[in-house]
């Protein structure tokens, strides 16, 4: 029996049609976006000025708070503009807009394709380079790496894993990252081990990935202290409190963290920024994005620098058919519907998935027939049906009794529903009110 959650869970069709398009390096651009807001926590400030000289991987943003990350110019050129530009959403968040001239790199960069296998640097010099090249997580949440591999006190870590789950349908990128570069994600991994103090590490990889699960199983033979880990195929298994409970079987508590299990999970392309930060000095500018879509011309997986405009991406897969109605960031599960394609890529976009009107046509909603198969599916044991319930009829109190702040808006309850209600759309603002009365509460 393959390891999994124990708890809902739903099995999509996981249509990786990009899996085998193998990474390519996209091209360098004229201009660069590079958003001040790629991460969770304060933005960015900026150090450099209008009309200034930039190179590649050169500081251009530093962290503003302790949740916050530096952040680095993905090209080489002049700064044309400091200034609000429309995000995928269409909010004004502010760029530093960079014309680019050649691509000359920082020289502190290594750039040499020899792997760098011996970690020199101590647990806090490997967290200071961590939080200096701006590494933050690259599985969606986009959480500073170097404050997630700092526990409170208090708290200790024993065990980590590496998430190469990759559960969402469609996207690749970690699938190539692994198929690609599997002992360079594993140095990572045995550098965020040093930095923690542990000596037990996992990788989890979803049995529909069998050639990753080979190569990494190979490489890892050398690095008996990481073990991968074959996991049953079903979703949401990326999701954090899923994998440790697949891995380990340890359970996060209702309104916990990872680390009150002792365990912390980063991504595999997280690891391997990490292994990129320590060992060559390379900061966070650049990463794998899958193109893709069952209407697209071609599938690819790119090598990308941030502050890529988006359009671009899109001419880069062929004529789009007339009935290509909607463009996600991330997942079909989980991504964000991208209403401005002149947004740019930021550090944690990994794909870019382009959906017909027919797969995004809402059905006309239904009157809930009690079948429970929302609460079946949900992986945190909650009952969408009742939530939905009271997120339209406002009752917070009860919302709070129901745990309403554990939903993780995987969107299984949804996809479930014979009824075809938005049951996420509800429970998700109703989520969001109920947190902002725990935190307007006094401690």
């Amino acid at each position: 029996m393959k390891k999994t959650f124990s708890m809902g869970g739903i099995h999509p069709h996981d249509k990786k049609i990009s899996a085998e398009s193998a990474i390519e390096r996209f091209p360098v651009l004229s201009k660069a976006y590079i958003s001040m807001s790629q991460h969770i926590g304060a933005p960015a400030t900026p150090i450099v000025q209008k009309g200034d000289k930039v190179l590649t991987g050169q500081l251009i943003a530093t962290s503003s708070g302790f949740i916050s990350a530096n952040i680095h110019s993905s090209v080489s050129g002049t700064v044309s503009a400091i200034e609000p530009y429309p995000d995928i959403a269409g909010n004004p968040v502010m760029h530093i807009i960079i014309d680019v001239e050649g691509d000359q790199w920082d020289e502190s960069i290594d750039r040499s394709e020899e792997i760098v296998r011996d970690i020199k640097l101590t647990p806090q010099e490997i967290l200071k380079r961590i939080a200096d090249c701006g590494v933050i997580g690259m599985g969606g949440a986009s959480f500073p790496t170097h404050v997630k591999l700092s526990p409170p006190p208090g708290k200790k870590a024993e065990i980590l894993i590496i998430n190469g789950v990759e559960c969402e349908p469609y996207i690749t990128s970690d699938y190539r990252i692994m198929v690609e570069r599997p002992e360079e994600i594993l140095i990572g991994a045995r550098i965020m081990m040093k930095a923690l103090g542990v000596s037990e590490g996992y990788i989890g990889i979803e049995v529909n990935k069998p050639k990753a699960i080979d190569v990494m199983k190979s490489f890892s033979a050398s690095y008996p202290e990481i073990k991968v880990v074959p996991l049953k195929k079903k979703y949401p298994q990326g999701g954090e409190k899923q994998l440790i409970d697949a891995v380990t079987g340890r359970k996060v508590p209702s309104m916990g963290l990872p680390i009150d299990t002792g365990v912390v999970v980063q991504n595999c392309a997280t690891a391997l920024a990490v292994y990129e930060a320590v060992q060559k000095n390379k900061p966070l500018f650049e990463g794998v994005v899958t193109v893709t879509g069952d209407c697209t011309e071609q599938q690819r997986n790119f090598l990308l620098r941030v502050g890529t405009p988006i359009d671009a991406l899109l001419n880069s897969v062929g004529r789009l058919p007339k009935d290509a109605a909607k463009l996600i960031s991330g997942g079909p599960m989980m991504g964000k519907a991208v209403s401005n394609i002149s947004a740019a890529t930021v550090k944690s976009t990994s794909s870019l998935l382009v959906l017909t009107s027919e797969q995004t046509l809402r059905k006309e909603e239904g009157e809930c027939i009690r079948c429970a198969k929302c609460a079946d599916a949900c992986p945190m044991g909650l009952e969408p049906f009742l939530l939905n319930k009271l997120a339209r009829a406002g009752r917070y109190a009860d919302l709070e009794r129901e745990r309403v702040y554990d939903c993780i808006e995987c969107g299984c309850c949804m996809y479930t529903c014979p009824a075809n209600i938005p049951l996420l759309d509800y429970i998700r603002i109703s989520k969001a009110d109920v947190l902002k009365i725990l935190r307007s509460r006094p401690k």
